[in-house]
C-alpha cells in the first residue's frame, strides 16, 4: 500500500463502530491514540523521546477504552466514532480554516507548535496535504454518522470524551479558571440545558462539575452546526488525576467510578 500523503486516507484512520439501531447517541472519540504514521513522523522535528514526552502530554489516555468499556454496560449500546491516528496528525475537531482560535497557539487542525509551545513542525508547514488526507474525510465519516442516526432516530446526541491535565499547560487559552473533576463543554445551538442537568447528575459522585471551564464548546459536524437541532452534542472533559497517573499513565481506581457515571448519561440522554 501507498505510503505516502498523496494517496486517500487510509481505511483505519478512524472507525465507525456500530451500536444498537435505535440509539441515537454517539461516543467520540478523537483523542485517544498515540499512532502517527512514518510520513508524518518525518515531518515532526521532535526526537524520539521528546515526541513520547509530547504525546504523554497530548494524548487524551484511555479514553477509548472508557468508551468500550460505556458501550459494553449500556442498557441500548451506543454507536462509537474513534480515532486511530494521534492529534499530532491531524487534530479533527478544529476548524480546517481562519475562524480556528488555537492558530494563535500553533495548534489549529495541523499543529506547528507542542503543549509547551515549543516547535512541533516549521512554521510554514503547509498544512494541506495532511488536511486532504486525513482530516476531511474524517469529518464526512462522522457527518455521514450523525446523519444517519438522524435518519435512524430522529435524533443525534454526540457526546464528546476528552481528558485534559490537573496543571494548566501552556498551551492552553483559557487555562486560568477553575479546573473541576468533569468540565461539561457546551455548545449555545447544539447543547439544551437539560442534557447539562443529566450530565451534572451522572457526574455528581465523581468530585465535581464545571461547565466550560478550563475548555468550552462541543463538536458538532459543520453539515449540521447551528443547522440542525436534532443533532445535540456535549463535551466531556475528564481531570486526569481523577482516574490516571499522569502524564500518560496507568489507569486509577477512579477508572470504574467514571465508567459507571458516563454510562448513566448515556443511558439517561439516549433513552
Amino acid at each position: 500500500m501507498d505510503d505516502t500523503l498523496d494517496s486517500a486516507a487510509r481505511p483505519d484512520s478512524f472507525e465507525l463502530l456500530p451500536g444498537a439501531v435505535h440509539s441515537p447517541v454517539i461516543l467520540h472519540v478523537p483523542h485517544s491514540s498515540r499512532h502517527i504514521p512514518g510520513p508524518v513522523r518525518a515531518g515532526i522535528l521532535l526526537g524520539d523521546e521528546a515526541l513520547e514526552n509530547e504525546l504523554d502530554h497530548i494524548t487524551d489516555a484511555h479514553t477509548e477504552e472508557l468508551a468500550q468499556a460505556v458501550a459494553e454496560g449500556a442498557g441500548l449500546t451506543p454507536w462509537r466514532f474513534v480515532n486511530r491516528l494521534s492529534r499530532l496528525v491531524i487534530d479533527p475537531e478544529r476548524f480546517p480554516d481562519d475562524r480556528e482560535e488555537m492558530l494563535a497557539a500553533g495548534m489549529g487542525a495541523v499543529y506547528t507548535r507542542t503543549t509547551h509551545r515549543a516547535p512541533l513542525r516549521p512554521a510554514d508547514t503547509d498544512p494541506r496535504p495532511l488536511l486532504d488526507r486525513y482530516f476531511h474525510p474524517y469529518a464526512q465519516a462522522m457527518t455521514d454518522a450523525v446523519s444517519d442516526r438522524l435518519a435512524a432516530t430522529g435524533r443525534a446526541v454526540v457526546i464528546d470524551i476528552h481528558s485534559y491535565p490537573t496543571a494548566r499547560l501552556p498551551y492552553e487559552l483559557h487555562g486560568d479558571g477553575p479546573r473541576p473533576a468533569v468540565c461539561l463543554g457546551t455548545d449555545s445551538f447544539h447543547t439544551p440545558p437539560e442534557l447539562v442537568a443529566l450530565a451534572e447528575k451522572a457526574f455528581a459522585g465523581l468530585g465535581g462539575v464545571g461547565v466550560d471551564s478550563p475548555f468550552s464548546g462541543a463538536y458538532v459536524p459543520l453539515r449540521h452546526h447551528e443547522r440542525e437541532p436534532a443533532v445535540t452534542t456535549l463535551m466531556v472533559e475528564i481531570r486526569r488525576d481523577t482516574y490516571m497517573s499522569e502524564p500518560g499513565g496507568r489507569l486509577l481506581p477512579g477508572f470504574a467510578r467514571l465508567v459507571a457515571a458516563l454510562t448513566t448519561l448515556v443511558d439517561t440522554a439516549g433513552g
